[in-house]
Protein backbone atom coordinates (compact mmCIF):
# COMPACT_ATOMS: atom_id res chain seq x y z
CA UNK A 1 0.00 0.00 0.00
CA UNK A 2 1.10 3.37 -0.64
CA UNK A 3 1.49 6.14 1.35
CA UNK A 4 1.41 10.04 2.07
CA UNK A 5 4.08 11.50 4.16
CA UNK A 6 3.48 14.71 5.73
CA UNK A 7 6.43 17.33 6.73
CA UNK A 8 6.89 19.88 9.21
CA UNK A 9 10.07 21.98 10.34
CA UNK A 10 11.70 23.10 14.09
CA UNK A 11 13.82 25.85 13.93
CA UNK A 12 14.92 26.71 17.40
CA UNK A 13 17.53 25.14 18.59
CA UNK A 14 19.09 23.44 15.67
CA UNK A 15 16.80 22.85 12.14
CA UNK A 16 14.51 19.28 12.50
CA UNK A 17 12.17 18.18 9.96
CA UNK A 18 9.61 16.08 11.22
CA UNK A 19 8.62 13.43 8.44
CA UNK A 20 5.05 12.01 9.21
CA UNK A 21 4.21 8.75 6.89
CA UNK A 22 0.30 7.59 6.67
CA UNK A 23 -0.75 4.52 5.16
CA UNK A 24 -3.43 5.67 1.87
CA UNK A 25 -5.80 3.51 3.54
CA UNK A 26 -5.72 5.10 6.77
CA UNK A 27 -6.12 8.85 5.24
CA UNK A 28 -9.88 9.24 5.50
CA UNK A 29 -9.65 8.18 8.92
CA UNK A 30 -7.19 10.26 10.23
CA UNK A 31 -8.21 13.47 8.47
CA UNK A 32 -11.85 13.15 10.25
CA UNK A 33 -9.99 11.94 13.53
CA UNK A 34 -7.51 15.91 12.83
CA UNK A 35 -10.52 17.75 11.77
CA UNK A 36 -12.91 16.40 14.98
CA UNK A 37 -9.96 17.97 17.07
CA UNK A 38 -10.01 21.51 15.63
CA UNK A 39 -12.23 23.59 18.15
CA UNK A 40 -15.11 26.07 17.03
CA UNK A 41 -12.88 29.09 17.12
CA UNK A 42 -9.62 27.40 15.13
CA UNK A 43 -8.97 27.09 11.76
CA UNK A 44 -6.44 24.73 12.25
CA UNK A 45 -4.47 22.95 15.09
CA UNK A 46 -1.25 24.55 15.87
CA UNK A 47 0.44 22.88 18.91
CA UNK A 48 2.43 25.08 20.46
CA UNK A 49 -0.49 27.46 20.72
CA UNK A 50 -2.72 25.00 22.56
CA UNK A 51 -2.91 24.16 26.11
CA UNK A 52 -1.49 21.23 27.98
CA UNK A 53 -5.11 19.59 28.49
CA UNK A 54 -5.50 20.42 24.31
CA UNK A 55 -2.02 19.00 23.27
CA UNK A 56 -2.47 15.87 25.79
CA UNK A 57 -6.14 15.53 24.22
CA UNK A 58 -3.82 15.71 20.54
CA UNK A 59 -1.41 13.61 21.22
CA UNK A 60 -3.53 10.60 22.01
CA UNK A 61 -5.22 11.11 18.99
CA UNK A 62 -2.17 11.12 17.39
CA UNK A 63 -0.36 8.18 18.86
CA UNK A 64 -3.69 6.05 18.56
CA UNK A 65 -2.95 7.12 14.56
CA UNK A 66 0.45 5.86 14.98
CA UNK A 67 2.21 7.34 12.00
CA UNK A 68 5.73 6.50 11.37
CA UNK A 69 7.65 9.24 11.80
CA UNK A 70 11.13 10.07 10.83
CA UNK A 71 12.96 13.01 11.92
CA UNK A 72 15.65 14.80 9.90
CA UNK A 73 18.53 17.04 11.59
CA UNK A 74 19.91 19.30 9.78
CA UNK A 75 21.19 21.20 12.39
CA UNK A 76 25.30 21.00 11.34
CA UNK A 77 25.14 22.41 8.08
CA UNK A 78 25.20 26.41 7.53
CA UNK A 79 21.34 27.98 8.57
CA UNK A 80 20.92 28.95 4.79
CA UNK A 81 21.73 24.99 3.73
CA UNK A 82 19.80 23.36 7.12
CA UNK A 83 16.31 22.96 4.97
CA UNK A 84 17.65 21.86 1.26
CA UNK A 85 19.97 19.13 3.55
CA UNK A 86 17.14 17.92 4.84
CA UNK A 87 14.67 17.96 2.08
CA UNK A 88 17.30 16.25 -0.37
CA UNK A 89 17.49 13.27 2.33
CA UNK A 90 14.34 12.98 3.04
CA UNK A 91 13.44 12.69 -0.98
CA UNK A 92 16.30 10.21 -1.42
CA UNK A 93 14.57 8.00 1.53
CA UNK A 94 11.46 8.31 -0.31
CA UNK A 95 12.50 7.61 -3.89
CA UNK A 96 13.26 3.96 -1.96
CA UNK A 97 9.82 3.85 -0.53
CA UNK A 98 6.31 2.84 -1.35
CA UNK A 99 5.16 6.85 -0.76
CA UNK A 100 3.56 8.23 -3.69
CA UNK A 101 2.57 11.96 -2.18
CA UNK A 102 4.91 14.12 -0.33
CA UNK A 103 2.93 17.11 1.48
CA UNK A 104 4.79 20.21 3.01
CA UNK A 105 3.30 23.03 4.90
CA UNK A 106 3.52 26.23 2.72
CA UNK A 107 5.80 29.01 3.73
CA UNK A 108 5.71 31.71 0.69
CA UNK A 109 8.79 32.93 1.34
CA UNK A 110 10.46 29.35 0.45
CA UNK A 111 7.85 28.43 -2.05
CA UNK A 112 10.04 28.88 -5.07
CA UNK A 113 12.88 27.62 -3.68
CA UNK A 114 11.54 24.41 -2.38
CA UNK A 115 9.81 23.47 -5.53
CA UNK A 116 12.74 24.30 -7.39
CA UNK A 117 14.94 21.89 -4.78
CA UNK A 118 11.85 18.82 -5.31
CA UNK A 119 11.89 18.95 -8.40
CA UNK A 120 15.59 19.02 -9.16
CA UNK A 121 15.55 15.96 -6.51
CA UNK A 122 13.14 13.79 -7.86
CA UNK A 123 14.28 13.74 -11.39
CA UNK A 124 18.03 13.48 -10.63
CA UNK A 125 16.49 10.04 -8.48
CA UNK A 126 14.48 8.85 -11.00
CA UNK A 127 10.76 8.64 -8.94
CA UNK A 128 9.11 11.92 -11.12
CA UNK A 129 6.74 9.47 -12.28
CA UNK A 130 5.80 7.75 -8.57
CA UNK A 131 6.22 10.58 -5.73
CA UNK A 132 4.28 14.09 -6.13
CA UNK A 133 4.64 16.83 -4.21
CA UNK A 134 2.47 19.49 -2.73
CA UNK A 135 2.26 22.34 -0.50
CA UNK A 136 -0.53 23.10 2.06
CA UNK A 137 -1.19 25.35 3.94
CA UNK A 138 -1.75 23.91 7.47
CA UNK A 139 -5.36 24.60 7.55
CA UNK A 140 -6.01 23.43 4.13
CA UNK A 141 -4.44 19.56 5.13
CA UNK A 142 -5.44 18.80 8.66
CA UNK A 143 -2.48 15.90 8.71
CA UNK A 144 0.14 18.52 8.44
CA UNK A 145 -1.00 18.61 12.38
CA UNK A 146 0.84 15.00 12.87
CA UNK A 147 4.12 16.09 12.58
CA UNK A 148 3.26 19.83 14.24
CA UNK A 149 2.43 18.06 17.00
CA UNK A 150 5.51 15.40 16.90
CA UNK A 151 8.20 18.24 16.35
CA UNK A 152 7.19 20.41 19.21
CA UNK A 153 6.96 17.45 21.44
CA UNK A 154 10.24 16.10 20.27
CA UNK A 155 12.04 19.42 20.65
CA UNK A 156 9.92 20.23 24.13
CA UNK A 157 11.69 16.77 25.38
CA UNK A 158 10.48 15.27 28.63
CA UNK A 159 7.22 13.84 29.17
CA UNK A 160 6.43 15.27 26.07
CA UNK A 161 9.05 13.36 24.25
CA UNK A 162 8.35 10.03 25.81
CA UNK A 163 4.61 10.23 24.40
CA UNK A 164 5.80 10.73 21.03
CA UNK A 165 9.31 8.34 21.00
CA UNK A 166 7.15 5.03 20.04
CA UNK A 167 6.01 6.88 16.49
CA UNK A 168 9.63 7.58 15.93
CA UNK A 169 11.16 4.92 13.53
CA UNK A 170 14.96 6.68 13.02
CA UNK A 171 16.05 9.98 13.49
CA UNK A 172 18.94 11.00 10.60
CA UNK A 173 21.46 13.75 11.22
CA UNK A 174 22.22 14.90 7.58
Amino acid sequence: MTAHVFVDETKEKGYLVTAAVVLSGDLVAARRTMRGLIMGNQRRIHFHKESDQRRKQILDAVVELAPEVVIYDGSAHARRRQRDACLVQLVADLAESDASMLVLEQDDSILEADKKLLYRCVRELGCQDDLVYRHHRAHEEPLLALPDAIAWCWHRGGQWKKRVQPLVTTVKVV
